[in-house]
């Protein structure tokens, strides 16, 4: 039984990991089209209204979805040096320690974001130009942050194999 609910867990997680990397994905086409329509109607002088407003969304959301891919495919750059000079013991020490602090910290990012979200719809904050509502995209970064801290979780447990293959 706990190991069938391990495996829901797992693919569920999986699966937002994957949803967040396409919304990631999403948001790059968005800036890409945006950016370029922009330049091209600019020529007619006719340039899209709150196309700033739409890029800045798009890549703090492209940003923030394409963390937990990064991390569950162990993409970050890391700097092993010191960390093999270690001995054995003191490296499993090391990675554990930075591993939980990896989750505090997301963790702590996911909470007061959420928290954020909720401020930003109390007082109606929105965009400038496009008076575009705010609080969703700090809650989609609570979201990320949280994915990212179960993913660091899963490493945690399983230290040896990425959670999904690049």
């Amino acid at each position: 039984m706990t190991l069938r609910v391990f495996h829901w867990y797992e693919r569920a997680l999986q699966a937002t990991v994957l949803l967040l990397l396409g919304v990631s994905g999403l948001g790059i086409l968005t800036m890409m089209g945006v950016t370029c329509a922009d330049i091209v109607l600019r020529i007619f002088d006719r340039p899209i209204r709150g196309a700033l407003d739409i890029v800045s969304i798009a890549s703090a959301l492209t940003i923030v979805c394409g963390l937990p891919y990064t991390t569950a495919v162990k993409g970050h750059v890391a700097i092993e040096y010191f960390f093999h000079q270690l001995p054995w013991k003191g490296r499993i020490a090391v990675d554990t320690l930075v591993r939980l602090g990896g989750i505090a910290l997301f963790a702590l990012l996911a909470w007061q974001s959420g928290r954020y979200g909720i401020s930003l719809k109390a007082v109606g904050r929105v965009s400038s130009t496009l008076q575009i509502p705010l609080f969703w995209v700090a809650w989609t970064v609570g979201i990320s942050c949280g994915c990212v801290a179960l993913v660091v979780f899963q490493n945690l447990i399983h230290p040896g194999r990425e959670m999904i293959k690049p």
